[in-house]
């Protein structure tokens, strides 16, 4: 069904249209409504399926404690999952390539002293969006500047995103989310989880008008980097969008990840890796006080040896 004013898909469950807000028909409004239990974190707030079979007191997340809570509201739910590539091995050996690659400011033994505590898969949850929009700028850059360093530039652009993800996880950082997201395939969507049995799946735990919200500011994020390319010259200050959206539709997808914990010296760092490709993953790790104290010593020397020969020439 789409919209009957401006011709635009509409989803299950929407009241409006995503793109002008006109009115959906009636017949469309019915949704039916089931009561969710979830176990919901009370550290990071994220919301994860709540099964009584698998229990879980911990969140997948920061492993802060869970509470039951049953949602009596509409609130989005996964349309699709992508199925784990990636086994619990795989990704205990990029977590030990990843600390050989970290440099020189590390502590000698981080590779051979880390010890995993945790390593859990879990599907976190994103949109994916389709959107077409005519994007009206504004901005200052170099080209044409003559004299002055600025010269004012503006512009109409089309522009067409496909298959572009934006988190719903609260769970995951957007650092996180941003980086482990690179590395899945959109293509390979199916009904139900694949590849990893004990995998934790979270929740979509947002309201339809929240959800269109995140998604228009995404989609005003994405065209107001499309367009920088359009502005000539090669510096740019100044640049201000404004957009209209012609076409927007989205997905609701669960993506795979996991979420490893490992302890060095008694303190726990974490990390969290692509569950379909090891290449994309995002962490934290120590820095060696040591090495640093003693690179700025160095720094300091030569600084002052310098100085030295300065002032007796």
């Amino acid at each position: 069904m789409t919209c009957e004013q401006c011709e635009t898909p509409l989803e299950k469950g929407d009241l409006r249209c995503s793109v002008c807000g006109f009115t959906a028909p009636l017949a469309h409004h019915h949704v039916v409504v089931e009561k969710k239990q979830v176990l919901r974190c009370t550290g990071c707030g994220a919301a994860i399926a709540y099964d009584a079979k698998r229990q879980a007191p911990a969140c997948s997340f920061c492993n802060s404690l869970v509470k039951l809570e049953t949602i009596e509201d509409p609130v989005e739910q996964t349309e699709g999952y992508l199925p784990f590539t990636v086994t619990s091995d795989d990704a205990r050996r990029a977590l030990q390539a990843w600390l050989n690659s970290l440099g020189w400011f590390r502590p000698s033994d981080l590779t051979s002293s880390a010890q995993i505590r945790e390593l859990k898969p879990l599907w976190w949850v994103a949109w994916a969006f389709d959107a077409d929009a005519v994007v009206s700028w504004t901005a200052d850059s170099n080209h044409g500047s003559r004299r002055s360093a600025w010269a004012p530039h503006a512009g109409q652009s089309q522009c067409r995103f496909r298959q572009v993800l934006t988190s719903a996880s609260r769970g995951l950082s957007q650092l996180e989310a941003s980086r482990v997201s690179d590395g899945v395939n959109l293509q390979q969507v199916h009904s139900e989880p694949m590849g990893a049995d004990d995998a934790v799946i979270e929740q979509f735990d947002t309201q339809r008008s929240q959800a269109r919200q995140q998604i228009a500011n995404a989609v005003y994020d994405e065209a107001k980097q499309a367009v920088r390319s359009e502005v000539p010259g090669t510096s740019i200050r100044n640049l201000n969008i404004s957009l209209v959206v012609t076409g927007l539709t989205s997905k609701r997808l669960s993506l795979p990840a996991y979420v490893m914990a490992y302890q060095y010296k008694e303190r726990l760092y974490r990390v969290v890796i692509c569950g379909q490709d090891t290449k994309f993953l995002v962490g934290n790790a120590p820095y060696s006080v040591f090495k640093m104290v003693m690179v700025g010593l160095v720094i300091g020397l030569v600084a002052i040896i310098f100085l030295g020969i300065a002032a007796s020439s």
